[in-house]
C-alpha cells in the first residue's frame, strides 16, 4: 500500500528569494528536501541540481541490484559532482553548496513498508513521529552539534549560539565528507517529516509534535508547520515533507 504524502515550501518573511527545493516521487518510493546557499541566485541553483541529481539517481537505481546504502550514497556522490561541474561552467557560483536530506522506502515481501533509508548532509532534518513522540533521526552537520557532542557547548546554548549557522559539510564541496546513512524499521502509522533549518530554527522538537498530533492529514500537517514557523519569525525559506506509513 502506497503512503500518504504532501510536501510545501515557503519563502518565509525575510528572505528575498526561496533557496530550498524538494521532491516527492509520486510512486511513493523516495523523497528528497534540499537548502542551498551562496548568494541570490547560487542558492537556488545548487539545491535545485542536487534535488534533480538525487532524484535521478534514485529513479535510475531503485529497481537494480544495488543496496539501498550504496544507491543512496551514489545519489549524494552525484549531486556534489554536478554541483562541482556546474561551479566550473559559472565560476560567479564558485561558492555555492547546498545541505540535502533523503529517504527511500523499501516494502517487504508483503507489499508494506518494513524499511525507511535515510540519507543526510547538512543542517536539514528528517524526523520520525512515532506513537506521539518526535524522535531527530539526523545529525546536524553543524559546528554547534560538533561542540555539543564533544561536551564543549551545553545543549540549552545551541539554540541561540552565533555558530548555529555553520555547516560543517554539505554538498559542492571537493572535500564532501561522510554521508550519514541510517536504516530504521516501519510500522504502521509512522510518520517521517522531512524539512530545512527555516522550521527547526523556528519550532521546538514538542511544538513540531503538537502540530502533527493535531493535524488530520499529511497536506494539513504541512501547512499548519509553515505557517507556525512563520508565525514564530519565519527568517528563513521553509520547507517540510510529510509521508506517513
Amino acid at each position: 500500500m502506497k503512503p500518504a504524502f504532501a510536501g510545501q515550501s515557503d519563502q518565509g518573511l525575510i528572505r528575498a528569494v526561496n533557496q530550498d527545493a524538494y521532491h516527492i516521487d509520486e510512486a511513493g518510493r523516495f523523497f528528497i528536501v534540499a537548502d542551498g546557499m551562496g548568494g541570490h541566485a547560487a542558492g537556488q541553483d545548487a539545491s535545485r541540481i542536487a534535488k534533480d541529481a538525487i532524484c535521478h539517481h534514485l529513479e535510475v537505481g531503485y529497481d537494480q541490484e544495488d543496496t539501498p546504502e550504496t544507491l543512496l550514497r551514489n545519489a549524494f556522490i552525484g549531486a556534489n559532482t554536478a554541483i562541482m561541474e556546474d561551479q566550473l561552467i559559472h565560476p560567479e557560483n564558485a561558492d555555492m553548496g547546498t545541505t540535502a536530506v533523503a529517504i527511500l522506502l523499501q516494502p517487504g515481501p508483503d507489499g508494506h513498508i518494513s524499511q525507511v533509508w535515510c540519507a543526510n548532509l547538512g543542517d536539514s532534518r528528517i524526523y520520525r513521529f512515532r506513537n506521539g513522540h518526535l524522535e531527530q533521526i539526523t545529525e546536524d552537520d553543524t559546528w554547534v552539534a560538533q561542540a555539543i557532542k564533544a561536551g564543549v557547548l551545553p545543549a540549552d546554548e545551541a539554540r541561540d549560539h552565533p555558530w548555529r549557522h555553520v555547516l560543517s559539510q554539505c554538498l559542492g564541496r571537493e572535500d564532501m565528507g561522510e554521508l550519514e546513512i541510517r536504516c530504521l524499521d516501519a510500522a504502521p502509522g509512522d510518520q517521517f517529516l522531512l524539512c530545512s533549518d527555516g522550521l527547526s530554527e523556528e519550532l521546538t522538537d514538542d511544538r513540531i509534535a503538537e502540530e502533527l498530533t493535531a493535524s488530520k492529514d499529511c497536506d494539513d500537517a504541512a501547512t499548519r508547520l509553515i505557517e507556525a514557523a512563520k508565525a514564530e519569525g519565519g527568517r528563513d525559506n521553509i520547507t517540510v515533507v510529510l509521508v506517513r506509513l
